[in-house]
């Protein structure tokens, strides 16, 4: 199966926006502490948008990769799901906002419409039911169906690989999103502000701002300077995301405890927590990749997904630590 680099360091990027927005939750700070208003207008509901559209691409790529296999789609990516919920109820012990439970669900509501339909009725229903979410109903949980629906449409049309080559999709991203942006993010600060997860306007401006982020990062990464730096960054993390995602809450929430973070007046301590833990995470993904095919996360579900033990170590890792011994 192909592997586009450029949706890895999303899906980093991506990850660590999803871990300044837990860490909030997880330490419980007041929403007028200081700062907050600032995570407010430029991380929650940015970042999950994002993620989701991910994961509709993930579920196209299982479904496609079970295909060239010559199985059906359908008993993998339910065992997949299957896995990733039961993970998600182990993460759920650290942050009650795991959203790999949901992700589950959805995912098998979806999973007719991603094995059978052709991308133009997954992008439209997705792009329908997107619509009615960030519309009228608030862009919660009811937002999910559609966004998956439109990641995997996405997917079939060719989009990953056309963002990892061309600026077009970038350019055309950045363009039409930013310019949403701004009338939307004006319409949430005069309707008070606050956090947008809980407001109409402010899960608009967020999706606006998400779809702009994307458009961002495609651009960034058509030139090579920016493109290694993405990829040095956000790569590995990208590549380890369920297990960073996992590890990350149960880290957070130790530290909270000792470093005396839960219900502080100031977001700052918390911030850094996660700046420092995710530089960690990037730094140890890729040491852990150069010895290693998967993240552990990663490589059970792999092996819950095709009933099969995948290889974990590398050979080059393998043959090194013989030699050595």
């Amino acid at each position: 199966m192909t592997r586009y680099h450029f949706m890895d360091s999303l899906r980093g990027f991506a990850l660590f926006g999803i871990l300044l927005v837990n860490v909030l939750d997880i330490t419980e700070i007041s929403a007028t502490s200081t700062g907050r208003a600032m995570l407010d207008h430029t991380v929650q509901s940015r970042f999950v948008p994002i993620f989701t559209l991910l994961f509709g691409v993930s579920m196209y790529l299982i479904a496609d990769g079970a295909r060239r296999r010559g199985v059906g789609a359908w008993q993998p990516l339910v065992l997949r799901l299957l896995g990733l919920g039961l993970i998600g109820v182990v993460h759920s012990f650290a942050y009650s906002g795991d959203i790999l439970r949901m992700y589950a669900i959805v995912g098998l509501l979806v999973l007719p419409l991603v094995v059978w339909a052709p991308a133009p009725v997954n992008v439209v229903v997705g792009g329908a039911l997107t619509v009615v979410s960030f519309g009228f109903l608030g862009g919660g949980v009811d937002s999910l169906p559609g966004l998956v629906l439109v990641g995997a449409g996405a997917a079939q049309l060719g989009v990953p690989a056309l963002m990892e080559k061309s600026v077009v999709p970038g350019l055309v991203l950045t363009c039409a999103a930013g310019a949403g942006a701004i009338p939307l993010m004006m319409s949430y600060l005069s309707a008070g502000a606050g956090d947008p997860r809980f407001s109409l306007p402010g899960a608009q401006a967020g999706l606006a701002m998400a779809l702009a982020y994307i458009g961002i990062l495609a651009l960034a990464w058509q030139w090579a300077p920016t493109r290694a730096a993405l990829r040095a960054v956000f790569d590995p993390l990208g590549k380890m995301s369920l297990t960073n995602y996992v590890s990350a809450s149960f880290v957070v929430l130790v530290a909270a405890r000792v470093f005396g973070l839960f219900d502080a007046d100031s977001v700052y301590p918390a911030m850094g927590v996660a700046v420092v833990l995710i530089a960690t995470q990037s730094v140890s993904s890729r040491i852990w990749l150069s010895n290693f095919r998967y993240g552990p996360l990663e490589w059970i579900l792999r092996a819950v997904t095709w009933r099969s033990r995948p290889p974990f170590r590398r050979e080059t890792a393998h043959v090194s630590t013989t030699s050595a011994a």
